[in-house]
């Protein structure tokens, strides 16, 4: 016995593989279950009953006619019989047949043996046929869903639309989704338009009647909309949207489920053909009444039979029956095959449900997944709506918006917030999925920096930020909603773009009139960066600050748009070779510049015309002479000069008509002589000279009474002068890393000095009038510790208290 367990697999795919059986298939499946009930019909009779039953034939003409129209009746043969007396009154008549001397076993014999040679094949085999026909139009009819290349597609997909259908973001999305902004506000002005009619009563009161249209749209929405999604939920849907990400990209490959289903259908057509040509044919070879002709005259001592097929009356009218339910089948299969190539299948446009849902963005899809919708709507419009869902992404980034907004509370939100350069209260978000909304319940926000964030999506509530100053958006792709961008132009003050291409920027930053900073850092390809060509600057009326950390070939022409407000300009060139520098004279107001990594091998000329440049940098480039720097002179209010991280050699003597400078810096050069003329510029406060060769200070360094930071480190300088001690504003000084053995006890006179680092030196002792420096602490004195234990037990423990 099979056990019904086995069973189990056909009851369990059937529900499943329904919703891709249209009305077609369906209908077909009920004709072959009915063909398949003629079939084993005819099967049952052919084994129950009695097949052909025959009888003898005389050979005599007259016999044979007699024998065919006696033969199967009881009248008893007269002619044998003597005429009755007349004188005899009449008595019963014994009724006898015709003897054919035959036993039980040979009428079988014959029976067997008319059967096999004399009755037509198709009277035999009826059945059977009708039997392994069905059987074939129903395995052609779920081949597509046993074929391994096409099963596991159905399995997966079918799978897939389960989930979507009974996801309960599925209900969520249609009703928020398809609630566009625009909608709400006619549903408004429709509201308002129905305004609630007022009747007087007889008794004088007024009654409001309000009809069921004019009930706000709004409410009855928000009444039966479902709630908040769980965490678990949020996942659930948020995988669902991968899975039809992965799957849509598998399917659409190929279009094997298609061409399967059309080959299955042919294949039934032809079969629907034969059938039908071969048995209008042979249906009239079921006759009632056989001829048996066999040569078993010495077995049974007649050779002609007269056979009778028993079941030929039933199967005639099955077989006219059976032909009907083919043609049906046959004429549907033939619909199916107009559907198929009438119709564009391996293309499904969402197009209805965009208009029914509100959501525009659902992609047409092709091929197979195309087909399988195809089907769907055959079964219900309803199944490819909502599976629709998870095709947008407006629905996807609505979920992960919702996943994102539960994640990020406003309160672990505030948690992160610290305070930058800038002194504002920033709120840094890196590698989140989108923007969450909380973040605009933070109202004490000044600075949003967003990292590695894709879509993001500035909306209208940024509006209630209003100490936002300052944006940071590196390597993100943001879009602004047109009111957000009205209160950017209005409130921001800093924006920050990183990017790795120039088409990337967004557009709408040209247009932030009140923007004061904006700081572009982004690498472009050779190519690009010949012709480089920003959007124009002409609306930022208010920038002060522009920052470009790239690789340009030359100053951006866009730059020209801003120079007459232009305070400061920052080009980092990542060691790309800046030329054609001749527009900087166009930047009279500037004050500070920065050229940095640019490959400058001498100063540019156009530098000399900033005539209001209070700070030159020219870090990273390959300058070697700085012979240029007499013409610095005519900057009158250039303080701050920095040549550091080059290949100078020797510091020239036109330094000393820079008599403005407060801050010098050529730390890490190749200088080997400190020049005395240097010392002129006795306004000096900050003077960096380490990393270089020099062996000796000269004493005129004592001529600095403004300076408060010295660096000489990793030198060789081997003895420091005397007269730097007289320098008693220095509150920094850096002289490690050099070949000194003595300090100078004078190094008391240093009453402000609060940062000594004197390691890496051959010193042996140190001085105790160290412990006159009463503003250097341990903290700030770096020495080794073995030399430190040098100082007197007093000196230590001064230092080391706060």
């Amino acid at each position: 016995m099979i056990p019904v367990t086995e069973f189990r697999q056909f009851s369990e795919q059937q529900p499943a593989f329904r919703v891709l059986k249209p009305w077609w298939d369906v209908f077909t499946d009920y004709l072959s279950v009915a063909m398949l009930m003629i079939g084993v019909f005819g099967c049952t009779l052919q084994v129950m009953q009695d097949k052909i039953i025959c009888l003898p034939k005389r050979v005599q003409p007259c016999q044979n006619q007699y024998n065919s129209s006696n033969a199967f009746n009881t009248i008893p043969d007269t002619t044998s019989l003597p005429p009755p007396k007349p004188s005899t009154p009449p008595a019963t008549v014994e009724m006898k047949g015709l003897k054919t001397d035959l036993d039980l076993q040979q009428y079988s014999f014959i029976n067997q043996v008319c059967y096999e040679r004399a009755l037509h094949w198709y009277a035999k085999y009826f059945p059977y046929l009708v039997l392994i026909h069905t059987l074939v139009f129903m395995l052609c009819s779920n081949f597509w869903f046993k074929f391994p290349g096409s099963s596991s597609k159905i399995e997966h997909f079918i799978s897939i639309l389960g989930k979507c259908f009974d996801s309960p973001w599925t209900t969520r999305a249609l009703s928020e989704v398809s609630g566009e902004d625009s909608e709400e506000k006619d549903n408004r002005k429709n509201n308002i338009n129905k305004s609630n009619t007022i009747q007087t009563t007889t008794e004088g009161t007024l009654v409001k009647t309000q009809s069921l249209k004019s009930i706000p749209e709004k409410l009855v929405v928000d009444k039966g909309t479902p709630g908040a999604l769980d965490k678990k939920e949020g996942e659930q849907a948020k995988a669902l949207f991968e899975k039809v990400k992965k799957f849509r990209l598998h399917v659409e490959e190929g279009d094997i489920l298609y061409v399967m289903y059309v080959r299955q259908t042919v294949l039934k057509v032809i079969k629907f053909l034969i059938i039908i040509a071969y048995n209008t044919a042979l249906v009239s070879e079921v006759n009632f009444t056989v001829d048996c002709n066999v040569d078993i005259e010495d077995m049974t001592g007649y050779k002609n039979f007269c056979c009778n097929h028993t079941m030929a009356h039933l199967f005639s009218k099955l077989s006219y029956c059976y032909l009907c339910f083919v043609s049906i089948y046959g004429l549907t299969c033939l619909y199916t095959l107009y559907w198929l190539f009438y119709r564009s299948l391996k293309e499904y446009s969402f197009e209805y449900v965009r208009q029914e849902t509100g959501i525009n963005d659902i992609p047409d899809v092709k091929n197979d997944f195309a087909f399988m919708l195809h089907m769907i709507d055959q079964y219900d419009p309803l199944y490819s709506k909502r599976f629709a869902v998870f095709l947008s992404e407006v629905s996807e980034n609505k979920l992960k918006q919702m996943n994102l907004n539960n994640e990020w509370t406003e309160d672990k939100l505030r948690q992160r917030m610290q305070t930058n350069s800038h002194n504002h209260k920033e709120l840094q978000l890196f590698m989140l999925s989108g923007l969450p909304d909380t973040v605009f319940g933070i109202i004490e926000l000044q600075s949003l920096k967003l990292e590695i964030i894709n879509n993001v999506m500035i909306p209208a509530t940024i509006a209630q930020l209003e100490n936002l100053q300052e944006l940071s958006l590196h390597q993100c792709t943001v879009k602004v909603h047109s009111t957000a961008l009205n209160f950017l132009k209005r409130n921001l003050k800093i924006l920050s773009v990183k990017f790795d291409d120039i088409r990337e920027l967004p557009h709408w930053m040209y247009g932030l009139r009140n923007l004061e900073e904006l700081y572009l850092i982004g690498s472009l390809s050779h190519d690009i960066s010949k012709n480089i060509t920003l959007e124009s600057f002409r609306e930022l009326k208010s920038l002060k600050v522009l920052y470009i950390k790239s690789n340009l070939s030359k100053i951006p022409q866009s730059a020209a748009d801003v120079s007459s407000h232009l305070q400061k300009l920052c080009i980092h060139n990542d060691g790309t070779k800046l030329v054609m520098l001749n527009s900087l004279k166009k930047m009279v107001n500037l004050t500070q510049l920065e050229l940095v990594h640019c490959d400058l091998e001498r100063i540019p000329h156009a530098v000399f015309s900033l005539v209001c440049l209070q700070e030159l940098d020219l870090k990273e480039n390959n300058l070697k002479s700085i012979e240029e720097i007499v013409s610095f002179q005519h900057l009158r209010k250039l303080t701050i000069l920095k040549l550091w991280y080059n290949s100078i050699t020797y510091i020239p003597e036109h330094i000393k008509k820079l008599t403005s400078l407060e801050r010098l810096s050529f730390s890490h050069n190749k200088i080997e002589v400190l020049p005395s003329h240097l010392f002129l510029c006795n306004k000096i406060r900050y003077l960096d000279l380490s990393y270089n060769d020099i062996r000796f200070i000269p004493p005129e360094i004592g001529v600095l009474q403004s300076l408060q930071y010295f660096s000489i480190m990793c030198n060789k300088v081997e003895s420091v002068p005397d007269e730097l001690y007289f320098c008693k504003k220095l509150k920094t000084l850096k002289i490690g890393k050099n070949n000194l053995s003595v300090l100078s006890p004078k190094i008391g006179n240093l009453g402000v000095l609060s940062h000594l680092d004197i390691k890496g030196n051959h010193f042996e002792i140190l001085p105790p009038e160290l412990g006159e420096c009463r503003a250097l602490k341990r903290t700030g004195f770096i020495v080794e510790d073995t030399l430190f234990e040098t100082l007197p037990s007093d000196v230590r423990e001064q230092m080391k208290a706060e």
